[in-house]
């Protein structure tokens, strides 16, 4: 029988870099003197690229990029030791593993994406990582998920897509895979609920879901 293919989103789905993301903005704001942005503001943006999530938060688009360059200078010296994985996450994966091939689709770098995931102890379940500078148009755009089922040689047969958020069911949907919605993340179950699709507590619960069905 062919392995199934997961694919997942980081933040909010396996890992919880919260601390690391709200000092990378708070120091981006600090750098051009602007006032600080509500971190609750922020939380609900997490998931978005940076370019989109500054834009959102009032960056004037011609200066996003330089303050990216601000945020970047100093999450790469923090996220390491400022991320965690969430409950279950490692027995998640270890446990995917065995039935289906395994990637990563974030809206992160995956120069920051594939370090951080071998110090968590869980880079050796992964064949691939995308990251945001990996494709030109990223989630809710199918071309990441696409890009992960090229690289795998996999098509898009039993193929999942677990996230936290919007983004990821909609690249789910865009890219004709299924989607699997987990409310330990960034937005509400409430809100994914509207979805009509699969929701559970976390990621471990999804996972044992999966291996279950045909």
């Amino acid at each position: 029988m062919l392995k199934k293919t997961i694919l997942f989103d980081l933040d909010g789905t396996l890992i919880d870099s919260t601390s690391a993301i709200l000092d990378g903005f708070d120091a981006a704001f600090k750098a051009f003197n602007e006032p600080l942005r509500d971190h609750e503001s922020i939380k609900a943006l997490i998931g978005f690229p940076l370019d989109v999530a500054f834009e959102k938060l009032g960056v004037a688009k011609e200066k996003i990029n330089e303050y990216i360059n601000a945020y970047r200078s100093v999450y790469q010296k923090i996220y390491i030791e400022q991320t965690s994985l969430l409950p279950l996450a490692k027995e998640s994966v270890h446990e995917a593993s065995l039935f289906a091939d395994l990637a990563v689709v974030t809206t992160k770098s995956s120069k920051f994406s594939k370090p951080l995931l071998d110090s968590l102890g869980v880079g050796e379940y992964f064949k691939i990582i995308i990251g945001r500078d990996d494709v030109v148009n990223p989630k809710p755009h199918a071309e990441p998920i696409l890009l992960a089922l090229d690289k795998l040689s996999k098509n898009k047969n039993n193929a999942f897509m677990i996230g936290d958020t919007h983004l990821d069911i909609k690249a789910a949907y865009n890219a004709g895979i299924i989607p699997i919605a987990v409310s330990s993340g960034y937005e509400s179950k409430e809100s994914l609920t509207k979805y009509k699709i699969s929701i559970f507590d976390n990621t471990y619960k999804a996972v044992q879901y999966l291996k279950n069905i045909l």
